[in-house]
């Protein structure tokens, strides 16, 4: 099993405990990219990609856990853009 492997399949687990940086480095496999604007983008962080709808999230803080909705609404769109 590959890394990626390893990270989609914990990603599709929803565990309570996935991080944003485990979320960016996910959607950097899947062909992603993050957009950069301005000297600091704020918590507001957009990925694009160049097949698939741009998504748009808040980065976590003051801790690192990604909430739950945005876990579901990232694997929506992957599933329907069938990256995952």
């Amino acid at each position: 099993m590959t890394r990626k492997d390893k990270l989609v399949a914990r990603f599709r687990q929803r565990p309570r405990d996935f991080t944003w940086d485990e979320l960016v480095r996910l959607l950097t496999m899947l062909g992603y990219h993050e957009a950069t604007t301005g000297k600091t983008g704020g918590s507001r962080r957009r990925f694009l990609h160049a097949n698939a709808p741009a998504i748009s999230l808040h980065r976590p803080h003051p801790g690192s856990i990604v909430k739950m909705y945005v876990m579901d609404e990232v694997r929506r769109v992957l599933e329907e853009e069938k990256l995952l």
